[in-house]
């Protein structure tokens, strides 16, 4: 269960070795007891989908999670009707004999939906439950979209004509998150408690290191974050995120190597940079400035 005071609930999230500051703590203490989605915006790889991971754990409730794309439609994201399984019962009805007196009813009922992230989520939030549903990257859809998304949040219930208005007793938990590729309708974020995630300053990002990969050396951790502060601060074309530098981390590990090297910091860039451009960038500046 989720701790309903801020410093339980910091020290929930530290449990799980999640380092939340106090803003963000706050933030999510406040959606949780207001009952209203977290819109967490920031950086990709600074621990957005994190926190919806996160207090899934601490919670004990499932994790739903809708990834957006460009295309997402209602179907994929609410509900489809499961058109193979309405094929069997409609022959089941006719080798029973019981073709004609068959209605619409027989193949429209709750058994024949697929039940989609959206409607999981609400169906779930019942007897007392509040799953977690994560709705990660909502830059990456369509405005549509995200306007369905807008009526579905305020009610959090969906009708459905064959069926009926399916409802949830009390709003699951809802974290919402955005790499900023472009701008989220201000409807929707005033509906939500909002808050930007940072990257951490390098002297947090050792901590996390020092947690997250256990046995590493306190200084080759300082290091690698001095490292990445620095790359953070050069005009790459996809600055890495914590996620990338536990990564490197853990890649010095394997190579049994205690100390960050040019030569090995050369050698490992793949870790924590996908672009040959960004590559190309960082040994153009000169390896020795970077780790040095």
């Amino acid at each position: 269960m989720i701790p309903n005071t801020i410093e339980g609930l910091g020290s929930a999230l530290d449990s799980q070795d999640y380092f939340a500051g106090e803003d963000l703590t706050v933030a999510i203490h406040l959606a949780l007891q207001l009952g209203r989605p977290l819109f967490l915006e920031g950086e990709a790889g600074v621990g957005k989908t994190e926190v919806a991971k996160v207090l899934a754990a601490i919670a004990g409730e499932d994790l739903i999670r809708l990834q957006c794309y460009e295309g997402l439609d209602v179907g994929h994201a609410l509900y489809e009707w499961d058109y193979t399984l309405q094929m069997m019962e409609i022959r089941l009805l006719e080798a029973r004999g019981e073709g004609p007196k068959a209605t619409a009813r027989d193949i429209m009922s709750r058994d024949f939906l697929t039940a989609r992230p959206l409607l999981r989520a609400i169906e779930a939030a019942r007897d007392g439950r509040r799953p977690v549903l994560l709705i990660d990257e909502l830059d990456r859809a369509d405005e549509e979209f995200e306007a369905f998304l807008l009526e579905l949040l305020s009610d959090f219930q969906v009708s459905i004509p064959e069926i009926g208005t399916i409802s949830a007793e009390e709003p699951p938990v809802v974290i919402l998150t955005s790499n900023r590729t472009r701008e989220i309708h201000d409807a929707l974020k005033r509906r939500c408690i909002y808050h930007w995630i940072d990257y951490p300053t390098p002297a947090l990002e050792a901590a996390i290191v020092a947690r997250k990969v256990p046995g590493i050396e306190a200084e080759l951790a300082a290091s690698l974050a001095a490292a990445m502060a620095k790359l953070r601060a050069m005009d790459l074309f996809k600055p890495p995120g914590v996620a990338e530098t536990l990564d490197w981390a853990e890649s010095l590990r394997l190579l049994h190597d205690g100390n960050l090297t040019p030569a090995l910091a050369d050698r490992t860039l793949g870790v924590v940079l996908k672009y040959k451009d960004d590559i190309d960038a960082v040994r153009s500046a000169g390896l020795e400035a970077l780790v040095g």
